[in-house]
C-alpha cells in the first residue's frame, strides 16, 4: 500500500506524511489480558503501590499516590523512620508533621521492615541510595541489596520501578536478572520493569512531586505503558522515553549539565576575584539578556545527593566503552576544590587580622546544603570543617535544622556535634565566621554587627556591598 497520491500530495519532510505513514503501517495490536486488567486496575484505583525507602525521594512519592486515592505500602531497614511515621512526626523539615499524621491515621497506608510484603502490592518502586564509593565509582549494593530483597516474592502482573539515580543500563543489566533468576518469571511477559527517575528539590516552594513532570521509561512497550498510566494517575505530566537506559540517560544529563554550569562560574569566582572583579555583580549584569544565558551561582562547594555525584556514574559507565569524559572530570574537580578555596580564603583573612588558624576559633554558620532545609548529604560544609580542623582550628557550627550532627557514612567523626547558639555574644567570640549556607532565617545584618571577620561563600552579605573588605571575604 502507498500513501495517496493524485491531488492529495503531502511533501515527505511533513509531520502529517509521517503520522500518515504511521496510521497506514500500524502494526496490528496484540491482545494483552493481563496488562489490559492492569491499566483498568490502575485507572479504577484497585491498585497498590508499594515504595522502597522513605527518605527525601520515597516519602513525598509516598504521600502522592496516598493523596490520589491508592493503597500504600512504606518499606524501609530503618525502624526509626517507621516509628516517626507512626507516631506522627515528620523527620524530615519541610515535610509537615500533619501529612505525617494523617499517613499514620490512615487505612490506605501501611509501614513496614518486611521486604516479603512486596508480593502484597501491585506495584514496587525503589528510592534507594546511590552513593560513591572512597575510588568515586558507583556504590550499587543499595539496589542490589533491595533487587534481591523483593525478587523472591515478585507476582505475575507486578511493576517493578527503579527511581534512584544510575547509569544507563542498570535496570536492563543489573535488575533484570535479578528479578527474573530469584523469581523465576521473565520480564515483558510475567511481570513488568520500569525506571522513572526521581527529581525531588526537596525545599522547594514553587514544586511538589506531582508538579514537577516525570520521565519514565519500560523494558518493553506493555512495561511502558503501565507506568505511564500509573505516574500519569498521580503526576500532572508524564515524559515516556524509547526505554529504561534512555531514562536512566535523562537524568545524568539534567545533573550534568549543572555540574558544569556551577564549575564554571566557581572558577570564574576565583579568576574575578584577583582581577578585583565581583562575580555576583557580574551574573547579575548577565541575566538581563533575555536569551541565550541561564544564570548559575557560585558556592563552597557542591552538596545534596545528585549533583556531586551522579555525574559520576556516567563517566564510570563510559570507561566500559573505552571513552573519556573530560567535560564532567573537569567540573567534577573544580567543584571538588571549592572547600579548599573557601579555607584559602579563610587563612587569608585571618592573616589580615593577625591571627594564625591554628590559634583561632571559628564558626560554620548552616550545615545544610542549600537554604532551608535539613539536608546534609554530601553538603561541603563538612568539608570545610575537616580542612579547618586539620589546619587546628577550633571549628563549631550553628544550623537550626540540624541541632544535633547525625550518623553519617562518611562524616561519622563529627557526629553528636551541636549546633552553637545564634546570638551576639556567641558569634562575637569567634576569630572568623563563615556563611556557608544561606538560610532564610538568619539574620546576616545581624552577623555582620557581631563578627569581626566573615568569609562569605553565599554572597548573603550583599547589603553590605564592598565597603569593608577587611572585614568580609567573599569566597
Amino acid at each position: 500500500m502507498s500513501p495517496p497520491t493524485n491531488n492529495f500530495i503531502i511533501p515527505a519532510t511533513s509531520v502529517i506524511y509521517r503520522l500518515l505513514i504511521f496510521r497506514i503501517y500500524k502494526p496490528v495490536r496484540q491482545e494483552n489480558p493481563m496488562k489490559d486488567s492492569i491499566l483498568q486496575n490502575i485507572e479504577n484505583r484497585d491498585y497498590s503501590v508499594g515504595i522502597v525507602g522513605l527518605g527525601y525521594v520515597g516519602l513525598p512519592l509516598l504521600w502522592t499516590f496516598h493523596e490520589k486515592g491508592y493503597k500504600v505500602v512504606g518499606f524501609d531497614i530503618d525502624q526509626t523512620k517507621i516509628d516517626a511515621i507512626n507516631n506522627g512526626k515528620t523527620y524530615i523539615k519541610h515535610f509537615t508533621d500533619d501529612k505525617i499524621h494523617k499517613l499514620a491515621s490512615s487505612e490506605l497506608c501501611d509501614l513496614t521492615t518486611d521486604f516479603s510484603d512486596a508480593g502484597k502490592v501491585d506495584a514496587v518502586l525503589m528510592c534507594v541510595p546511590t552513593p560513591l564509593n572512597k575510588h568515586r565509582e558507583p556504590d550499587m549494593s543499595y539496589v542490589e541489596a533491595t533487587t534481591r530483597s523483593i525478587a523472591p516474592h515478585i507476582k505475575k502482573g507486578q511493576l517493578i520501578v527503579l527511581e534512584s539515580t544510575t547509569y544507563p543500563g542498570t535496570t536492563e543489566d543489573l535488575i533484570k536478572p535479578i528479578c527474573e533468576e530469584l523469581s523465576g518469571l521473565k520480564s515483558g511477559e510475567d511481570f513488568y520493569l520500569g525506571y522513572s527517575p526521581e527529581r525531588e528539590d526537596p525545599g522547594n516552594p514553587s514544586f511538589v512531586t506531582a508538579t514537577i513532570p516525570k520521565v519514565v521509561g519500560g523494558d518493553g512497550p506493555a512495561a511502558l505503558e503501565i507506568s505511564m498510566a500509573l505516574y500519569s494517575s498521580v503526576i500532572d505530566q508524564a515524559v515516556p522515553v524509547s526505554d529504561t537506559k534512555t531514562a536512566e540517560a535523562v537524568k545524568l544529563l539534567e545533573n550534568i549539565f549543572r555540574s558544569v554550569n556551577i564549575a564554571l562560574v566557581n572558577e570564574l569566582k576565583v579568576v574575578f576575584e584577583e582581577m578585583g572583579i565581583d562575580i555576583y555583580e557580574v551574573i547579575n549584569a548577565a541575566k538581563t539578556k533575555p536569551f541565550g544565558y541561564m544564570p548559575f551561582y557560585p558556592g563552597p562547594g557542591l552538596g545534596g545527593h545528585c549533583i556531586p555525584i551522579d555525574p559520576f556514574y556516567l563517566t564510570w559507565k563510559a570507561r566500559e566503552y573505552g571513552l573519556n569524559t573530560r567535560f564532567i572530570e573537569l567540573a567534577g574537580e573544580v567543584n571538588t576544590d571549592m572547600p579548599k578555596y573557601v579555607l584559602k580564603r579563610t587563612l587569608e583573612a585571618l592573616n589580615a587580622h593577625g591571627k594564625a588558624i591554628s590559634k583561632s576559633k571559628v564558626l560554620c554558620v548552616g550545615l545544610a546544603y542549600k537554604p532551608n532545609v535539613d539536608d546534609m548529604r554530601e553538603s561541603p560544609t563538612y568539608h570545610i570543617m575537616d580542612l579547618l580542623d586539620k589546619y587546628g582550628a577550633k571549628v563549631d557550627y550553628h544550623d537550626d535544622y540540624v541541632p544535633v550532627i547525625p550518623e553519617t557514612r562518611e562524616h561519622s567523626h563529627w557526629a553528636g556535634y551541636k549546633s552553637v547558639p545564634f546570638d551576639q555574644e556567641t558569634l562575637s567570640s569567634y576569630d572568623a565566621v563563615i556563611i556557608t549556607t544561606n538560610h532564610s532565617y538568619l539574620d546576616f545584618k545581624k552577623l555582620f554587627e557581631w563578627s569581626s571577620c566573615i568569609i562569605d561563600t553565599r554572597n548573603a552579605l550583599q547589603f553590605n556591598g564592598t565597603s569593608d573588605k577587611k572585614k568580609v571575604w567573599k569566597a
